[in-house]
């Protein structure tokens, strides 16, 4: 049997957290659950990360993280006017393979969202510097064009609003959006 490093149980941590947070949200999943995932006791888990908000911090920052690898690799070697048409089937790919990153972004917005509400505004700094990075990332995919990084996030967010709701590729809210997107290109 071969032992993991720290590291690669960080990693394992990291990956097990966003299923789970995904799935339960902060208030809803315990550490219990994401230990139990990844295979370790929860003293063990504690010996990783601090405590559980830092837990879902770096799942928050791993899944930001992520997309914008994702928006980067589909955008490269693209000219500027196919950028935002690939990295949206991209990211339509993705969430149709992993419906936790969809999940995962959401439960981001509320969990940070019920932080300011009770006045701890510390607790999404690092969420929103790693969204601060996924925007720049397809910012400068589009040209740098404002509009269009605004289009493209509102786009993005209506097709995560659909997907949330059950609504697949088949709806007409689905069909309309890209409709838009194709006589936006022409």
């Amino acid at each position: 049997m071969v032992r993991m490093s720290a590291d690669e149980r960080r990693e394992s941590v990291i990956r097990a957290a966003v299923t789970e947070f995904a799935r339960g949200g902060y208030h809803g999943t315990s550490t219990e659950a994401i230990a139990k995932r990844v295979g370790v006791s929860q003293p063990y888990l504690f010996r990783l990360f601090p405590n559980k908000q830092a837990i879902f911090l770096a799942a928050s920052v791993r899944c930001c993280q992520e997309i914008a690898e994702l928006f980067s690799k589909a955008a490269e070697g693209v000219e500027v006017e196919d950028a935002r048409h690939v990295m949206g089937e991209a990211y339509e790919t993705l969430i149709a393979k992993d419906p936790d990153k969809l999940l995962m972004q959401m439960q981001m917005y509320v969990a940070v969202a019920s932080a300011e509400v009770a006045g701890d505004h510390e607790f999404g700094e690092s969420i929103r510097a790693a969204w601060s990075e996924l925007y720049d990332t397809v910012h400068l995919a589009l040209g740098a064009d404002p509009a269009e990084t605004t289009q493209f996030f509102g786009g993005g967010m209506l097709i995560n609003t659909l997907v949330s709701l059950g609504f697949g590729p088949g709806h007409r809210t689905w069909i309309c959006f890209h409709e838009s997107v194709r006589l936006g290109r022409e």
